[in-house]
């Protein structure tokens, strides 16, 4: 269920409403690692690109990209600009928080909110632990000093932090929201 996103979006091409679905592998290509997009027109595999990906048709192209977490952003754009998001398929992971999102908003807010402040806290406690090390890079300690951290946790708090922090970017990539500082562990 986390391994791939499916979403679709129905457009127009020669009078005739055409499904167009982009399928993401997330685990990559087995034996080269890359992740690639693949574009279904009415079921049937039309072309197949690495993410970033952009898909001419009818009327647009389909952009797609990815974080570390999941998707980062799948929409339609069209040749006037406007864009249209894909709508997720029911079954998929991203297709089951939107059902979650669309039945109980508020805990879906609760949850998208939960999922902010564990990125937040993760990127700071982490960011503080790191300069400590950090700054006893001898050409660094001299140039400005060695960092003293003022939180030092216990191994299974750093863990908590951490397993947080992923589900909460779990999350936003399922909602496919993206924030250049939350959610940057890897653009692609």
């Amino acid at each position: 269920m986390f391994r791939r996103s499916v979403l679709s979006i129905s457009l127009p091409v020669e009078g005739r409403q055409v499904v167009h679905t982009i399928e993401v592998k997330h685990g990559g290509d087995p034996e080269t690692g890359e992740i690639m997009a693949s574009l279904y027109l009415d079921g049937c595999r039309s072309a197949i690109s690495r993410v970033p990906a952009r898909f001419p048709v009818a009327g647009g192209v389909i952009e797609v990209r990815t974080s570390e977490a999941g998707l980062r952003r799948c929409v339609f754009v069209s040749s006037d600009g406007s864009e249209r998001q894909l709508q997720p398929d029911p079954a998929s992971a991203e297709g089951r928080r939107l059902r979650l999102s669309r039945r109980h908003p508020a805990a879906s807010r609760a949850l998208g909110a939960a999922a902010v402040v564990a990125l937040i806290v993760g990127l700071g406690v982490n960011l503080l632990q790191l300069a400590e090390p950090l700054s006893r890079i001898p050409l660094i300690a001299e140039s400005i000093g060695v960092f003293e951290s003022p939180i030092h946790l216990p191994w299974w708090v750093n863990l908590a932090i951490g397993v947080a922090a992923a589900l909460g970017a779990t999350d936003r990539a399922l909602m496919m929201r993206y924030h250049w500082l939350l959610d940057s562990g890897a653009a692609t």
